[in-house]
């Protein structure tokens, strides 16, 4: 299993699968999507998830959650019999872990969610069957993986097979962006990595039945850091900008008339400011290699703490704003960690609203948002001051207005309705 593969690209032409089921181990934001499009290239899949209401979801055709198109395709796999859920892991040609690798208090990974998901395919096991994980992960955790199954089935391993493992091993991250990851699942670049060349060749050649992007063959190590690498590159430009944007401030400057003026140059494109920086990917994944090596990832460790603590400078500029006013009423427009979708994992905008209404007891914070269908995320749901609601209503009887969230619906708000009420827009929308 210690064998590095050298960098090359696939084409499917070069080999066939002979996989034609697959288990995908956790049905949410990246799962689903997998299993979905997997199954409408006629693989019949199962899908596995803790969560009885997923489960049942999945096979009434039905999404949890928002993601453009994804229900099209899970109710078309459905109807045609080859995606199912269940909450047990079955037998199967192909398994793909995708379940959540979130940090501990320290910021290093938390793994137990994978190592339970090894501990729950290993029984199933057949030799020649393939492993892949594709949940973002720190280096060295597709190894731990595969160490964790053959503890519980040595009989696979290379000790009992004359020196060559029985089953394949493989990291293949994902790189789609929410609201758009049925279209990125099957255009954009798959990065794979094996811990034997075998490994990486075959599941090249399982994601191949979707991906018309290239696909690029390595050693699962330096799989797992490329993915890292990625979100971390994004860390640090974005926290360029949101420095950049208090300094603005303290200076009295428009931060984006500055950005738009500076980005003029032929070779400056500098990000646009927010409240921080949220999500599963960018918020998380830049931790997992300074755990990986604190001494040298100074730069990227600098970046996480500015980006952690804008939400405390937005905080500021909020309680500022309504300073003086005794019962003020917060319209907090949006709760995701990014525009257009409903997923709050990690938003800053959740913290926020959160901090303003258990320090500010007499003060409502009216949340706005397009989603107000799906309620409001368990951090707010228990606290009497936050209700949630349409912008409109929000607007209407707001004191002052944080718009937090740059959801497209956000950019229909009139100057008529901000007539009067302060504002702090951390998204430039109303710059001018």
């Amino acid at each position: 299993m210690g064998d590095r593969v050298s960098i090359q690209t696939f084409s499917a032409g070069e080999t066939t699968t002979d996989i034609r089921s697959v288990a995908v181990i956790g049905l949410g934001y990246i799962g689903l999507p997998t299993a979905a499009i997997l199954a409408s290239q006629g693989l019949r899949v199962t899908g596995v998830d803790v969560n009885p209401a997923t489960v049942e979801a999945v096979n009434d055709g039905r999404v949890p959650f928002v993601e453009p198109d994804l229900g099209i395709h899970v109710a078309g796999a459905v109807s045609q019999g080859t995606l199912r859920a269940q909450t047990d892991v079955p037998a199967a040609d192909a398994f793909i872990v995708a379940v959540p690798t979130p940090f501990k208090g320290d910021k290093s990974a938390d793994l137990a969610y994978v190592e339970q998901a090894a501990r729950n395919i290993a029984p199933r096991l057949r030799p020649g069957n393939l492993v892949i994980l594709e949940s973002t992960s720190p280096p060295g955790t597709t190894r731990r993986m595969a160490e964790v199954i053959l503890a519980e089935r040595p009989d696979l391993g290379t000790e009992a097979n004359g020196g060559t493992a029985a089953v394949l091993f493989a990291h293949c991250p994902e790189r789609v962006l929410p609201g758009r990851i049925m279209i990125e699942l099957v255009t954009n670049d798959r990065i794979i990595g094996g811990l034997t060349p075998e490994g990486a060749t075959a599941a090249a050649a399982l994601y191949s039945t979707f991906c018309q992007g290239g696909i690029h063959l390595t050693d699962a190590t330096t799989a797992e850091m490329a993915k890292l690498v990625e979100n971390a590159y994004r860390d640090v430009n974005i926290a360029f900008a949101n420095e950049l944007s208090m300094i603005s401030e303290s200076l009295d400057i428009n931060v984006w008339n500055l950005i738009e003026l500076a980005n003029h140059h032929p070779r400056v494109n500098i990000l646009q400011p927010g409240p921080g920086v949220g999500g599963h990917c960018i918020a998380v994944d830049p931790w997992f290699i300074v755990a990986a090596d604190p001494e040298r990832s100074r730069l990227i460790r600098t970046a996480r703490e500015v980006n952690d603590s804008k939400p405390d400078y937005v905080v500021s500029a909020i309680e500022s704003a309504a300073a003086g006013l005794e019962q003020p009423v917060i319209a907090a427009l949006g709760l995701a960690f990014k525009a257009n979708v409903d997923d709050t994992r990690e938003s800053p905008a959740v913290d926020i609203v959160h901090r303003i209404a258990t320090a500010n007891p007499q003060a409502h914070i009216a949340v706005g948002s397009p989603f107000s269908g799906t309620g409001l995320p368990a951090k707010l749901a228990g606290l009497p001051n936050v209700a949630l609601g349409t912008a409109e209503e929000a607007l209407a009887e707001a004191d002052v207005v944080a718009l937090l969230v740059d959801h497209d619906a956000f950019r229909e708000i009139t100057p008529e309705q901000l007539a009067g009420k302060r504002v702090v827009d951390t998204r430039g929308f109303w710059r001018n």
